[in-house]
């Protein structure tokens, strides 16, 4: 699939229109058949700040430098310095190998800022969560990497809580939500920090890292 950006007209009162520009989520869900966890975020960056196409795409996101440590001991397993890049045929070989699934918690946005941030991220199209599951019918676990996609996922099902970071909640029967800290560094906690946060949440859904 790919990225699309449409003009959309939306009526406002007294016979006014509006028009916004609303894009559509550029990359399909990633979903190996022996997913264990979900992580949702809640939209990829711009596409300028892309330095590979796919999720966690942006290089000074230290998503996959947190997976390299905890699964390889090395913070740069995944990353290539010299072109500034992350190495995405071996993390989608890693991910189809553990059983980890990627998605978001949007499918279409109104950018309202052109940035990264999610406090600037209008949700327009909500992605079905139980849709994605049942193509995973192994997985029990869903893990948010920020506020607006933990809010997203309470929000489906219509939770009487949301959980801080590094706390879980029971969504439904056999399905637990794990709030992470984001990996991004804009997110005031230490590296070695949230290496152990996400340690945490593998232990318990694999048992074993």
């Amino acid at each position: 699939m790919n990225k699309t950006i449409v003009r959309r007209s939306l009526s406002l009162s007294k016979g006014r229109t509006n028009f916004v520009m609303i894009e559509y989520h550029p990359l399909k869900p990633f979903l190996p058949a022996n997913a264990r966890v979900l992580f949702l975020g809640s939209f990829p960056p711009p596409k300028k700040r892309w330095c590979m196409d796919f999720f966690y795409p942006n290089f000074i996101n230290d998503h996959w430098r947190i997976e390299g440590q905890i699964w390889f001991g090395d913070k740069n397993h995944f990353v290539d310095a010299e072109r500034k890049r992350f190495k995405m045929n071996e993390i989608i070989a890693f991910l189809n190998e553990k059983g980890i699934a990627l998605f978001d918690t949007a499918t279409a946005v109104n950018r309202l800022k052109d940035n990264a941030s999610d406090a600037f991220l209008e949700i327009v199209e909500h992605t079905d969560i139980e849709a994605l599951l049942k193509q995973v019918p192994q997985c029990h676990a869903i893990a948010t990497t920020g506020e607006k996609a933990t809010q997203e996922v309470c929000a489906y099902y219509k939770t009487v809580s949301i959980p801080s970071p590094n706390e879980q909640i029971t969504l439904r029967e056999g399905l637990t939500l794990y709030r992470l800290p984001s990996s991004s560094r804009a997110y005031p906690l230490e590296f070695e920090k949230k290496v152990e946060a996400y340690q945490r949440m593998f232990e318990t859904v694999f048992c074993s890292v």
